[in-house]
């Protein structure tokens, strides 16, 4: 058993919190600066240069990369051999998310009550997801999450007789009704089977996904690439005001699922999707 103090994932979280709002990752910069370069309309080719000088403004003076520092999703992969010692993982968690939020002067978005509407002040409670696997190591990942991009997220239980074409349209038609709301260039994240909230989750998880990476099955990979491509198609374009590039990627990740059903969820990330990791 291998002993990871309470401490130590507060300090990680915090930083994360920070790294993540300030510096977008490689995979997400590379993208945006080939759809610049792809780009045809002449008012998205400004709409790209000016995503591109703002990322790397923030970079360069560490500055969060958009007002919007979203909600703090964290993703814990806990090794079956780790015990936290001197607190709770779940309250070392949000103490990380409370210091990062206020050590990098990062928007406090979240209310207590989803219908009183108090802020809590310190933008927690994060959303957390754990997955317990083999090992005595500890994996964190912070996606802050934006709502400009989540509220156009959507789930559908779609009839197995729906097929993959009704995949398709549901996932085409989501993006089409958001139009430029989530800030495009937008990522897709597709979660297809479980039940209702593992396709949410899977959507979710597909966001984390390096851009550029396809799914390695082979049906899948090639679901990808054509939702990629229908949904260029759109002309929806960067900022919504027209052109080639309306989504970088499209994301799918897949579940086994009941023989009478077929969920599928969407999940939208905008042009800075934001996420970062450490392994302690």
């Amino acid at each position: 058993m291998r002993e990871i103090s309470a401490e130590r994932v507060t300090e990680a979280v915090e930083k994360l919190c920070i790294d993540s709002n300030y510096y977008l990752s490689g995979d997400l910069m590379k993208a945006l600066k080939c759809a610049y370069e792809s780009e045809e309309s002449e008012i998205g080719k400004n709409v790209m240069k000016q995503i591109v000088e703002n990322a790397e403004i923030a970079r360069a003076q560490s500055l969060p990369v958009c007002q919007d520092t979203g909600m703090a999703v964290v993703f814990i992969d806990i090794g079956q051999d780790v015990y936290i010692k001197g607190g709770g993982l779940t309250e070392a968690i949000n103490e990380g998310v409370r210091r990062g939020y206020k050590k990098g002067y990062l928007r406090k978005s979240v209310v207590i009550d989803p219908l009183n509407r108090i802020n809590s002040g310190d933008n927690t409670p994060a959303v957390i997801h754990y997955n317990i696997v083999e090992g005595d190591l500890l994996k964190i990942t912070i996606a802050p999450k934006g709502f400009g991009s989540e509220n156009m997220s959507s789930v559908r239980m779609l009839k197995p007789s729906d097929g993959v074409e009704g995949v398709k349209k549901f996932v085409v038609e989501t993006v089409e009704n958001a139009g430029p709301n989530p800030c495009p260039p937008i990522v897709v994240g597709v979660g297809i089977g479980g039940t209702m909230e593992k396709a949410a989750l899977l959507a979710k998880t597909a966001l984390l996904r390096p851009i550029g990476k396809r799914n390695n099955l082979e049906h899948i990979c090639k679901l990808e690439e054509e939702l990629l491509n229908s949904i260029n198609k759109l002309g929806i374009g960067p900022a919504g005001l027209g052109g080639r590039i309306t989504a970088l990627a499209v994301n799918v990740e897949v579940f086994p699922t009941h023989i009478a059903g077929l969920p599928v969820a969407v999940n939208i990330g905008c042009h800075v999707t934001r996420h970062a990791e450490t392994v302690i």
